[in-house]
């Protein structure tokens, strides 16, 4: 089965409908979810961010989060002193190199919205 790294801005798109929320479960659909811990930390301050500016739709907002539990996503454990390294030399941030340095360590595709992170990916 493939391997895929789910990022944030992925599962936030397929979590709270957003425009790519389509292309994104159609990236996902048969194939082994990965990602490090921080996809969870990222995605709950994308809700917080959603319900902030739409705070009449937060019941709604938190059912989405809420669902986006059950999807079936291992998280990994990311080597930090090699994904510091990465961000040094691609200028993301460690959080973004985090996901990047997964893909690479798994040999998977990284699933995200973010075009910087899938040039860098793509040079590797």
């Amino acid at each position: 089965m493939l391997v895929r790294v789910v990022d944030a801005s992925a599962l936030g798109a397929l979590v709270f409908g957003e425009p790519k929320a389509e292309t994104i479960a159609s990236a996902l659909t048969n194939a082994s979810l990965v990602a490090p811990a921080l996809l969870w930390f990222e995605l709950a301050s994308i809700c917080l961010k959603k319900i902030k500016a739409h705070p009449t739709q937060k019941t709604m907002i938190l059912k989405a989060f809420n669902l986006a539990g059950r999807l079936t996503i291992d998280i990994v454990e990311v080597n930090h002193s090699a994904v510091i390294t990465l961000a040094k030399e691609t200028g993301l941030t460690t959080y973004d190199a985090s996901y990047v340095w997964l893909a690479k360590q798994l040999k998977g595709e990284l699933v995200t919205l973010d075009a910087k992170m899938l040039r860098v990916v793509n040079r590797f």
